[in-house]
């Protein structure tokens, strides 16, 4: 009987063949973007065609490894270098954003197309988030052309919530804000934005991602003054009632002052900037006393918000005092007038006070 032990087979000299799942893929978006923009050539400007390439190539091309590839060609026809420019050696197409026409039905075309190929492949949804922070950061990069399509284009994918109001965060770049780049910007994105939707719900996504970006609206609504040659009297009358309609107030007359208060007070710096005149005041002072007329719950808010309006420097003594003594209107006059005795008191007490104080510097 042999005891010994059979002898092992060696390996010295053989060739096995790894199997391709073992492999680790090499990251190669130059053949990615070659493919995608073949397919895009083919398909030519027709944006329905375009979005039905995409469907069907998801299939075969990994998205999920080459999302940022994917949307830079989507949108600037090839890949970008750092700082936004297109690499010269690189293959591109002019079936993207930027070589389209700008306008807004175009945009509004193309966003289609990235709506339907995000809802078909959800995982993408981030990688397209993370692309537009990118663009944005990039925008210096861009032709002023390209920044307006781009502009148009984010305003409507905010506006139909394929995009997160938080992307805006990237607007604040030093560099960009230094140069007017982030206001140019907002202004054309608000446009796009308001177009789709409108004022309050623009203000309720920044609330939803607790974004201050009420400098952005600010900024959007005096350019539209300014063009249309807007009075800002009829422009703080508008704001307030955007201001009060994206609420919905509690029925309780002695909560619902509490509340007006605390959502005033994060609105007072937009109502500010509109109230640079005597008469915007006054105007807003007006619609105050309407407001709390007709919303029978606000009776007895008046003088808190005229108050809080007062102290955020949206409101100033001389309009205040004015319309206490003849420009306030009809509506609850007995019982608005009863509620800021004391406070237009302690206004004229002070303006008293000033004058002598001024008086003694002389």
């Amino acid at each position: 009987m042999n005891n010994q032990k059979q002898q092992k087979p060696t390996l010295s000299g053989q060739r096995f063949k790894t199997r391709k799942r073992d492999e680790k893929e090499r990251f190669d978006p130059t053949q990615f973007q070659d493919c995608i923009i073949q397919g895009l050539t083919e398909t030519g400007t027709d944006l329905e065609a375009v979005a039905k390439f995409l469907d069907a190539s998801g299939a075969k091309l990994d998205y999920r490894r080459y999302a940022e590839t994917l949307f830079d060609i989507l949108v600037a026809g090839g890949m970008l270098a750092p700082g936004g420019t297109l690499a010269d050696d690189m293959m591109r197409t002019d079936v993207c954003v930027f070589a389209a026409q700008e306008d807004l039905e175009t945009m509004q075309a193309f966003a289609q197309v990235f709506n339907k190929l995000i809802r078909r492949y959800k995982y993408l949804e981030k990688g397209f988030e993370d692309e537009v922070k990118k663009l944005l950061l990039f925008l210096k990069g861009f032709s002023e052309s390209e920044r307006n399509k781009l502009a148009m284009l984010t305003g409507v994918l905010l506006a139909n919530g394929t995009l997160n109001a938080s992307i805006l965060n990237s607007l604040y770049n030093e560099n960009l804000v230094k140069e007017g780049v982030s206001a140019a910007f907002a202004v054309k994105l608000f446009k796009s934005w308001i177009n789709e939707k409108d004022i309050n719900a623009v203000a309720a996504s920044l609330r939803k991602v607790s974004m201050d970006n009420r400098l952005m609206i600010i900024l959007y609504v005096k350019e539209e003054m300014k063009k249309n040659n807007i009075p800002e009297p009829i422009v703080i009358g508008i704001i307030w009632s955007s201001v009060m309609s994206t609420v919905e107030w509690n029925k309780k007359e002695e909560l619902v002052a509490e509340q007006a208060i605390k959502h005033l007070k994060q609105y007072s710096p937009l109502l500010a900037a509109f109230t640079t005149q005597g008469q915007s005041e006054l105007t807003l002072l007006l619609k105050i006393q309407e407001y709390c007329y007709d919303n029978i719950h606000f009776m007895k808010a008046f003088q808190k918000i005229v108050v809080l309006f007062y102290k955020a420097e949206v409101l100033s003594e001389e309009p205040i005092l004015k319309w206490y003594k003849d420009a306030h209107v009809a509506k609850g006059k007995s019982v608005f007038l009863e509620q800021m005795k004391k406070f237009v008191e302690w206004l004229k007490n002070a303006e008293e006070e000033s004058e002598s104080e001024a008086e003694e510097g002389d």
